[in-house]
């Protein structure tokens, strides 16, 4: 899928929101401004979240709550050395919200076992613009997937 501007990304992730369910697992891939934040704030605004989404690249995990599921972002970029499978994240995956990982690459051991890779491609030629690429690992992320069609 192509996006031209950070707004039509934000709204497709609006759209993806309400196919969530308790549980479900995002990992978004691509490199330091592709837009995965632009995308939390989108399924934010989709499962009636009013909190200003912001980057947890700090604090590792940020928790949003008061909408129909809560949503669980993380940045796990400063785990790169280790240490992704001491934060207990296996209670978010489990939990009951929506688990959004960024840079899932370090996640490491602590890889759910059914999860849909999200891949964003900036454009070279073009700053703005942006595709996605979609990679189902397991039944549940198939389903979403399909869902998206």
């Amino acid at each position: 899928m192509e996006f031209l501007t950070e707004a039509e990304l934000q709204a497709f992730a609006c759209r993806l929101a309400p196919h969530l369910e308790a549980g479900d697992i995002l990992l978004l891939d691509g490199d330091l401004g592709a837009g995965k934040t632009s995308f939390t704030k989108g399924l934010a605004q989709g499962l009636g979240l009013r909190d200003y989404i912001k980057s947890p690249t700090f604090t590792i995990i940020r928790e949003y709550q008061g909408g129909r599921l809560p949503l669980y972002h993380m940045d796990i970029y400063r785990l790169e050395d280790g240490g992704a499978a001491d934060l207990g994240l296996e209670e978010y995956f489990e939990g009951d919200g929506v688990s959004v990982v960024e840079w899932p690459d370090f996640l490491g051991v602590a890889m759910p076992e059914d999860y849909l890779l999200i891949h964003f491609h900036k454009d070279p030629t073009d700053d703005n613009k942006r595709t996605l690429t979609f990679e189902p690992v397991g039944t549940r992320a198939q389903q979403l997937l399909d869902a998206l069609d």
